[in-house]
């Protein structure tokens, strides 16, 4: 393409609090966009600290560290510019900014002018609001630099177009949730057609805490075509070409539903062990459907060798989960442990046999094994140094189906945002590239197998039932009447919101886990742990 601009996207995966290592993977990513020819190389939002950096922004020893990994690339980036995402502090005021580096000193810098505030956001808490627009000149082309949420309102892109931008350079920081690539492409279409801008949009990949990146960073044509996207859950620097407006770029295939969850949790599993050096991961083996997706993750992200399972029978286990959790662990090739609780069990009853005298059993002796397991895979964590996963899932944690101190032990929970229903889903998509979990595990009712013929119905609602009530109050924010008109029964909508409210206590004691839908506990559900308020009366 004559007189083209060729700039470089580089989707990399930045680890928070490190920024010597971030300028490390910055100026190789400007290294290798150089070599593909590119004259300029876009990183994403806050990339020179990873995002989110929370709390760390306030530590003086934080700031001068970033002072001096800015300067680094001042010092060593030659040969290209470099628009690199950065915390700038300024006196007693910190923004989020965007800096051009060319041959040695900063040409332009940007501020963000949209402070996000919602979800899983809190960045008013950190910065202040930059100003107007910035536009540069890069080969003769008017460039603006734009951060982020300064696109996802009209202002910011109509400003810069006013400024005499031909297009804009985005720097994102942009979490993964379901579906959520369509609405941000969604987003540069309608700023496209307002402005006439073209939109290269830099997108961070890879996991912290509880939130993913999913990359699919994209140019968005001043036409509203996707020209270009990289791929999903990989750092990559790509190269598109600019001219007079037509771009020229690749397109990577768009994941479904199924596998960007699937590879969400994968990506999460892998950057949290890896980037708390933990050797590897230990499992609570039931045999049934929750604990065999955990493992496959677990394997697809770490690898086999990096991946202990424990069986732990107690007199309710069946053969069945018996014979399934080891033809699963057996055909994955990992490590496997049989450790029979009944001696646990049978130890503590004896202990507090005086204690329960006159009292029918309930749901203490349950949670009594549950205890006894968790207690074993501490250990072994323990012992090991092999964190533990826990194998919840977003609709037990809703209602409190869950044993404190004994499922819910462990150091991260991949699948604490999976409804039972979504589940399934990714067992099955993960069973489509290849089987690799029984098909009975899949088929099977599920069950706890705490006491004789339990189902897990037998104290919830079925889950195609269950779940879409959750979904309308958790993620929806709906009334009861507003559940109800949407025909489900008055009296279990009631009752499932009441479950949900009298286990906050659990939720907030519960491990970190992948955020894969638009609300999850963790970050961005902020729910009172006492409350008088009464779901049932609205």
């Amino acid at each position: 393409m004559a007189g083209a601009l060729p700039i470089a996207i580089a989707q990399v995966d930045c680890f928070v609090g490190d920024a010597p290592g971030n300028a490390d993977r910055i100026l190789a990513a400007a290294a290798r966009a150089r070599a593909l020819g590119a004259r300029i190389v876009v990183f994403p939002e806050l990339a020179l600290s990873g995002y989110p950096p929370e709390d760390l922004l306030f530590h003086r020893g934080f700031r001068n560290r970033i002072g001096e990994a800015l300067a680094r690339l001042e010092r060593e980036a030659r040969g290209i510019d470099l628009v690199v995402g950065y915390p700038e502090y300024a006196g007693e005021a910190i923004y989020n900014s965007a800096a051009v580096i060319r041959d040695g000193r900063i040409v332009a810098n940007h501020r963000k002018q949209l402070l996000p505030n919602y979800q899983v956001f809190d960045e008013k808490r950190y910065f202040q609001a930059g100003g107007g627009p910035t536009c540069l000149d890069v080969d003769g082309v008017r460039v603006a630099l734009l951060i982020c949420e300064d696109v996802w309102e009209p202002g910011p892109a109509a400003a810069a177009k006013a400024a005499g931008a031909e297009l804009a350079l985005v720097l994102n920081a942009s979490p993964f949730e379901l579906r959520k690539q369509s609405r941000r492409e969604e987003v540069l279409l309608a700023r496209a057609r307002e402005t006439g801008l073209g939109f290269v949009y830099a997108n961070l990949v890879g996991g912290q805490d509880e939130l993913v990146f999913d990359g699919q960073s994209f140019v968005m044509s001043r036409d509203g075509v996707v020209a270009h996207r990289a791929p999903a859950f990989d750092e990559a620097v790509t190269v598109v070409e600019h001219a007079g407006g037509r771009w020229r770029g690749e397109l990577a295939r768009a994941p479904t539903d199924e596998e960007a969850a699937y590879r969400a949790i994968a990506t999460g599993i892998r950057d949290y062990v890896n980037k708390h050096g933990f050797p590897g991961v230990v499992i609570g083996l039931s045999g049934g459907v929750d604990s065999a997706l955990v493992l496959v993750l677990a394997v697809d992200a770490l690898g086999a060798d990096r991946v202990h399972t424990v069986m732990m029978p107690s007199r309710y286990t069946s053969p069945m989960s018996l014979e399934d959790a080891e033809a699963m662990a057996r055909g994955l090739g990992v490590k496997h442990s049989i450790l029979p609780i009944e001696a646990m069990f049978e130890a503590t009853l004896e202990t507090l046999a005086a204690e329960f005298r006159g009292l029918p059993p309930d749901a203490t002796e349950e949670n009594i094994q549950a205890r006894c397991r968790g207690m074993l895979l501490m250990a072994i964590s323990n012992k090991t140094g092999r964190i533990v996963l826990t194998t919840g899932n977003k609709s037990e944690m809703s209602v409190g189906y869950a044993t404190l101190y004994g499922d819910m032990a462990g150091g991260f929970a991949p699948i604490k945002d999976c409804s039972k229903t979504l589940v399934y889903r990714l067992c099955r998509w993960r069973n489509a590239q290849g089987v690799i979990i029984p098909p009975r595990i899949i088929e099977r009712p599920p069950s706890a197998e705490l006491r004789p013929d339990q189902k897990d119905t037998d104290s919830l609602p079925p889950y195609e039932v269950l779940d879409p009530i959750l979904e309308a109050f958790v993620e929806q924010d709906l009334s009861v009447g507003e559940i109800v008109g949407q025909g489900f029964d008055r009296a279990t909508v009631v009752r499932v919101l009441e479950m949900v409210k009298r286990n906050e206590y659990k939720r907030r004691q519960a491990p970190p886990g992948v955020r894969v839908s638009r609300r999850a506990f963790g970050r961005d559900w902020r729910y009172p742990i006492t409350s008088g308020y009464r779901p049932g009366d609205h």
